[in-house]
């Protein structure tokens, strides 16, 4: 046991780690993904796997690392981890990833001789192989067609660096300067975490850290059941539909839970939700477990340590077979709706218990890659690879914001100076479009325009989307989001695009237009008339 001064102290000290790994990489990450967009995460963990601290970037990375750690833990037992060693893992099916390109580092930390943290850090790759540039196809039918996959692997033993694994990222990758160039950064940034532990265990020592750990971790549980259970008892519905899978189009997709609350217990059940999808928007249980937590901190709206106590507070089930639990080979890079739709979901059945929980529906999230050629004796193509997401949804309190991200994916917008400066585009428009969230007493966030003109022959599209179809949703009688729109060579002779396209050939003077959906609004509006008359 330590006291609550050291204990506060040292999980500061934690966080502060985490959050100087995070700065490291973002600072020394290659490409725009990482330097610009922060698609990337840090986290300190116990000997057996479990989240001591994390500095919450993206929200979803929180039930991976769990996942990815104990696969280095059972691949190569306790025994056949050493000082000096770092390790790689992408799979989703074995390390949890949420899809191929967002690869761990994993580095173990020795402490006089003996297995006492790991730090972790997870950060997505601009290509890894697969059909489409930048590795992502919203047309994939199974994971063998998303890039490279490692299992646990040793990437570096005895502080060197593995020529062999090396060697087959860098043939297999359209850009393998930028990735290994990022897989780096992400060593880097955990041997500066490995370093700090060991400073703070030689300052206040090993079992005074361990101990304000464990504390903090049963502390962060127990405020999240004592939040639950001021809640009524009840149990509730709650679900959400997506466009399609980008192979059957058209073909709505849903994702159904019952939310039981009773005393300080809370289970999300999402038995009901839709079976595996052909195409490649399954995600795996670690990414619900993540999703759910995401909606019990937002629901109880107060701030807190990020660690396993978050994960252990409440109980999900998925079923085998499903789209929240596919099996192998089921493909997952297009994932981000998914985990909307179970956030939104929750959310739904959430603010039926707890009413101030209530939250209308964002605009979700969407990626937009650019290919281009290769140059002439240049190490690799150059891949724009962009996420964001459009406006985010009201809440009884508090209208949506205007061109943002929402829920988990939440990252940068990439700047326009940018993109200009390091590929062969031009932003002919970036602007909200005004009064186009859903209306209500709180209204949603404006969607925003993004217009990308080609400047070179050659060059490769590809779009993952979502809600252009399905508008995002209102709640408490406030008004639905606008849905979002995709158009090529706007004008006489548009092309308009599905939410899910692969390799659209772009020549100079090309140009894509995308409209973002809007957020929902929240409660309902009144005017003067309808005053007038129930007067």
């Amino acid at each position: 046991m330590v006291d609550s001064i050291t204990e506060e102290i040292l999980n500061a000290s934690l966080a502060g780690v985490v959050k100087q790994m995070q700065e490291a990489l973002f600072r020394t990450g290659f490409s725009t993904i990482i330097r610009e967009s922060h698609d990337a995460s840090c986290a300190v963990l116990t000997p057996d796997g479990r989240v001591a601290s994390q500095h919450i970037v993206l929200p979803l990375h929180l039930g991976v690392f769990p996942v990815s750690v104990r696969a280095i833990i059972e691949a190569y037992g306790p025994t056949g981890i050493e000082p000096g060693d770092a390790f790689l893992i992408n799979h989703p099916y074995i390390g949890g990833s949420p899809h191929a390109p967002d690869m761990c580092v994993i580095v173990p930390v020795f402490i006089d001789r003996n297995l006492s943290f790991f730090v972790a850090s997870i950060a997505h790759k601009s290509d890894i192989g697969g059909p489409v540039p930048g590795s992502c196809s919203g047309k994939a039918t199974d994971i063998y067609s998303e890039g490279m996959h490692f299992p646990a692997i040793r990437f570096v033993q005895n502080g060197v660096v593995s020529v062999e694994v090396e060697s087959i990222i860098r043939t297999n990758s359209r850009t393998p300067d930028l990735v290994m160039g990022d897989i780096r950064g992400q060593l880097g940034c955990c041997h500066v975490g490995s370093g700090r532990l060991q400073e703070l265990s030689a300052k206040y020592g090993y079992r005074k850290l361990v101990d304000a750990i464990e504390q903090r971790i049963v502390a962060v549980k127990k405020i999240i059941h004592s939040e639950i259970s001021l809640w009524p008892d009840h149990e509730a519905v709650g679900d959400r539909l997506m466009d399609d899978d980008g192979i059957i189009i058209g073909v709505p997709i849903k994702v159904a839970v019952v939310v039981k609350k009773q005393g300080s217990n809370l289970s999300f059940d999402f038995s009901e939700t839709a079976d595996q999808a052909k195409g490649p928007i399954n995600i795996r249980p670690s990414l619900v477990r993540a999703a759910c937590a995401y909606t019990v901190i937002a629901s109880i709206g107060r701030s807190i340590t990020v660690n396993q106590g978050i994960l252990d507070a409440f109980d999900v089930i998925t079923r085998p077979g499903s789209l929240l639990e596919p099996e192998l080979p089921a493909p997952m890079n297009t994932y981000n709706p998914t985990v909307h739709a179970v956030i939104n979901a929750g959310l739904d059945a959430l603010g039926q218990i707890a009413p101030s929980s209530r939250r209308a529906d964002g605009s979700d999230s969407r990626s937009l890659i650019f290919g281009f050629q290769r140059k002439k004796n240049a190490p690799g193509s150059a891949i724009s690879y962009e996420i964001f997401a459009g406006g985010s949804g009201a809440t009884a309190e508090t209208p949506g914001l205007p061109g943002c991200h929402v829920n988990q994916t939440n990252g940068r917008i990439t700047p326009i100076e940018i993109l200009e400066t390091e590929y062969p585009l031009r932003i002919r428009q970036f602007s909200v479009l005004k009064e186009t969230g859903g209306k209500g007493s709180s209204q949603g966030g404006d969607a925003f325009r993004r217009e990308y003109e080609s400047l070179t022959n050659g060059t490769q599209f590809s779009i993952r989307s979502s809600r252009h179809q399905i508008a995002p949703r209102g709640v408490s009688g406030g008004e639905d989001g606008r849905p979002g729109q995709a158009i090529l060579n706007p004008g006489s002779e548009q092309r308009e695009l599905a939410s899910r396209e692969i390799n659209i050939p772009l020549d100079a003077g090309d140009i894509v237009r995308l409209d973002t959906p809007s957020g929902g609004g929240c409660g309902q509006v009144f005017n003067m008339q309808q005053k007038t008359a129930e007067a």
